[in-house]
């Protein structure tokens, strides 16, 4: 009998592409609501109404239903601990949308590969052989350059979005820790309740809320919040339909469509701050998703 699997490629393609764009859109609504309101707030909305979302994820899930519906995960400190890790993320990059060119924030936040390779080592015990560590090296020379440590223009913003892909990072090769038959929309809405208990906490301790400017607001928050968990959906469908190697060089289309956005809604246009870095970027973690995949072959 022979698989169906490959027939789902281009749309699981499809739906991860999609899920970039949405993620950028989020984006650009946070950027456009950094100047009334502070990043934990909106981290607090973006994941109370990404709830919604990721019980769908979840009800839609099959595995699930198969193991008996149940919410109990034998290794739920490792789940929360992910959601922390994703609170402090997801905070470090909404203040950098807020600080610094959109598509430049979101190009540096790509170089999450390269950490979750690096991490693997310590981590999950993982070989990573000399072809991977030039990649990593190759990633981190582009993002280097993005930043630019050593030039006039350089601003300990651009940290903020390193920080970001640092966590992200962790809390990725962290879920590779749980079982394997846990079902990841069940990984996914354990992170995002925690994530929004820990937003609300740092919400809380830097202030409080803000009062909401009228109705105008409450719909560019929904919409927030509705895109980020849409995303976040597309994605899981996405890799259920196929494997993950296969999405993953699409990613990097994110990084042009992120610099259109930034140019058309913002008028912004980082060329000089993201080339060549950014091409580095892409193709470091290119060669370690080909290496990946030739290994497991």
């Amino acid at each position: 009998m022979i698989s169906q699997r490959p027939d789902k490629v281009v749309p699981a393609i499809l739906l991860s592409l999609l899920a970039i764009v949405l993620f950028d859109l989020m984006g650009l609504i946070i950027k456009h609501l950094s100047d009334d309101y502070g990043a934990a707030e909106l981290s607090a909305y973006r994941n109370f109404f990404g709830l919604i979302p990721s019980m769908i994820a979840l009800w839609s899930s099959r595995q699930w239903h198969q193991k008996g519906r149940t919410v109990r995960m034998r290794q739920w400190q490792i789940a929360c601990l992910r959601g922390v890790l994703v609170t402090f993320a997801q905070f470090l990059f909404y203040l950098s949308l807020g600080r610094l060119a959109f598509a430049t924030a979101t190009t540096i936040t790509y170089s999450n590969a390269l950490f979750m390779t690096a991490l693997a080592v310590p981590l999950l015990g993982e070989r990573v052989g000399f072809a991977r560590w030039l990649a990593v090296g190759i990633g981190f020379i582009g993002v280097v350059m993005i930043i630019g440590p050593t030039g006039e223009s350089f601003s300990y913003d651009a940290l903020l979005p390193l920080g970001a892909a640092f966590l992200y990072a962790l809390s990725g090769v962290m879920s590779r820790m749980l079982d394997e038959d846990v079902p990841s929309p069940l990984i996914n809405l354990y992170s995002t309740v925690v994530s929004f208990i820990g937003a609300v906490l740092l919400t809380l301790f830097a202030g409080g809320f803000s009062l909401l400017d009228g109705y105008h607001d409450l719909g560019w928050i929904v919409a927030m919040g509705c895109l980020g968990g849409s995303a976040v959906l597309a994605l899981v469908i996405s890799f259920r339909m196929t494997e993950q190697s296969n999405l993953a060089p699409f990613n990097y289309f994110g990084i042009l469509i992120a610099f259109i956005f930034g140019w058309v809604f913002f008028g912004e246009a980082p060329i000089d701050d993201l080339f060549p870095g950014a091409l580095l970027i892409a193709l470091g973690g290119l060669l370690i998703v080909l290496r990946e995949r030739r290994l497991r072959r």
